[in-house]
């Protein structure tokens, strides 16, 4: 948003999306990017609430605009990125790709980028984790979102299977965590933790696996769920804190101050294109 509000070129190693369940508050005025005030309404076990057009569907969109205005010099092809004080140098796995030097660098975090910032920890260190989980039984439901008290599974989103073509109404589940790292490294907040808590939380909240009959008195018994866990990413928890070097800056906008300069911008030079988004189900 900063680079496309100000007309600056974007370098990166790795380009760092929106989470897949992120979304903008319904209404909230996307129209002048070109992107549809959609809305979508999400069922949790206890009622409903309304979502705007999921975040990296703006991500995306602002991503192309700095590709046609020639933005994005190198796109996704560097690897890594190292800064001697002078110049950065830009390699793939191969070779260098490109050398370049700046009078001014804002900097918002490279996972892969060395030499422009040291990284100050305050505390231990704190991380998201997510945690993709595959149904094989018990997959067939309404429910969109569940959310806890608590860190370690806080929340519970899901979505239609990537794992199966066609529309199967078949869900998966992302569980959402924030987690220490010394709990990242502990077996009881491992992954398959993660994955027995969140069959824990769908039965406490009145989720059943699938009918498997009925008892003798006429009760209708259930199928167990059937899980497995798909893997698990992490990003620290919160803006980190550098020690910049020379002619390396900080943004001083929020994200909500981006947000309106960015709805700001009129894309009347982009008429010609057409750009049709649908929700992330």
């Amino acid at each position: 948003m900063f680079a496309y509000v100000n007309s600056l070129p974007v370098y990166f190693t790795c380009a760092q999306r929106p989470f897949r369940f992120d979304y903008f508050d319904a209404g909230f005025d996307l129209e002048k990017i070109g992107i549809p005030n959609l809305s979508k309404t999400l069922f949790t076990p206890s009622g409903s609430f309304d979502v705007g057009v999921a975040k990296e569907v703006l991500w995306e969109r602002l991503f192309f605009i700095l590709y046609l205005r020639g933005l994005l010099p190198l796109g996704n092809l560097c690897d890594i990125m190292r800064y001697d004080g002078e110049k950065n140098t830009c390699t793939n796995e191969y070779s260098k790709i490109h050398e370049f030097g700046f009078n001014k660098c804002y900097y918002f975090g490279d996972p892969n980028t060395f030499g422009i910032a040291i990284e100050q920890k305050l505390g231990e260190p704190r991380y998201i984790c997510y945690d993709y989980v595959a149904f094989h039984k018990g997959g067939k439901h309404e429910i969109d979102y569940i959310s806890t008290s608590d860190d370690f599974v806080g929340e519970v989103w899901f979505y239609s299977s990537d794992r199966i073509d066609g529309n199967t109404g078949v869900k998966d589940a992302c569980v959402v965590s924030v987690l220490t790292e010394s709990q990242v490294l502990d077996p009881n907040y491992s992954e398959t933790m993660a994955r027995f808590k969140m069959e824990k939380v769908l039965y406490d909240n009145g989720m059943k696996g699938p009918l498997n009959g009925y008892t003798a008195n006429g009760r209708p018994k259930h199928y167990r769920f059937k899980t497995s866990h798909i893997g698990r990413t992490r990003i620290p928890y919160g803006p980190p804190h550098w020690e910049l070097l020379p002619k390396i800056y900080n943004s001083s906008l929020s994200d909500e101050d981006m947000l309106s300069l960015v709805a700001k911008k009129d894309l009347s030079q982009y008429k010609a294109l057409r750009c049709d988004y649908t929700l992330p189900a």
